[in-house]
């Protein structure tokens, strides 16, 4: 029977220097597995890259850092690569990579299109094609995509419309992978405390968005909390295995399907 514990794994986490990325990369270190692989975007987030990668390895757990742009197939191949040369192939890859767009349909511009495009929905479909080549038997894939999947609302059409795609990909890729004991699952957040989110977003919004959930009142922002999302995460890449090929929303009530 295949072993479906965090110790002794690789774990591979795209955008994980910091924010949630950074948290899951100091949580799973924390139960057991045997190295982490940390990649970044750019020279901006190296400072906390390396934090965590400390951080890891303080843990006990052995690090690795990598800098790139996903945003190129060729780019996540030689993450991928680079990876197995540095830690070993990976058992559990996790991609946290996304950027937020909150602008009017009759705005949004043919560069804002196909940057949101590049990096919500190209980097996971190459990521996922990496992970499903190079990842271990029985690993786990997440990827992380958006609560808003199951919002009926303006202002997110490239946001929202360029991590819908992932929902397919991850449905397709786990009929493709499962013959190799390879789950994979999406995780949609709801709107979460971090520097992400702010800046989209103007007062009121922010002041919805911090009652909107079923259970704000009992978050400490009344935002999804990173810590709230880790433990879905880290049960998805080792006792959850049988959940596959899903989109889980995670928001306390914010929205659903």
């Amino acid at each position: 029977m295949a072993d479906h514990s965090i110790r002794g794994k690789t774990v591979l986490i795209a955008g994980g220097a910091k924010n949630l990325g950074g948290l899951i990369a100091r949580d799973l270190a924390a139960h057991g597995a045997q190295a982490i692989a940390i990649h970044y975007n750019s020279a901006a987030t190296k400072r906390a890259a390396d934090e965590t990668l400390a951080a890891v390895k303080a843990s006990g757990a052995a690090a690795a850092a990598f800098q790139a742009d996903l945003t190129t197939a060729a780019a996540v191949t030689k993450l991928f690569d680079d990876v197995k040369a540095a830690v070993g192939k990976p058992d559990i890859a996790i991609n946290t990579v996304g950027k937020v767009l909150k602008k009017p349909f009759l705005e949004i511009t043919e560069a804002d299109y196909d940057e949101m495009t590049a990096v919500n929905s190209k980097t996971a479909f190459f990521f996922l094609k990496e992970a499903g080549r190079n990842l271990n038997d029985n690993g786990k894939i997440v990827t992380l995509v958006t609560s808003l999947l199951g919002a009926y609302t303006p202002f997110y059409a490239a946001y929202a419309g360029t991590k819908a795609p992932v929902e397919h990909f991850t449905r397709a890729a786990s009929k493709e992978f499962g013959e190799r004991g390879i789950s994979v699952t999406a995780v949609g957040p709801g709107p979460m405390d971090t520097p992400f989110f702010y800046p989209a977003e103007g007062a009121d919004a922010v002041a919805y968005n911090k009652s909107a959930a079923a259970l704000s009142k009992f978050s400490k922002t009344g935002l999804t909390d990173i810590e709230d999302i880790v433990p879905l995460i880290r049960f998805l890449v080792s006792e959850g295995w049988w959940m596959t090929g899903q989109t889980v929303l995670i928001n306390g009530g914010y929205t659903t399907k």
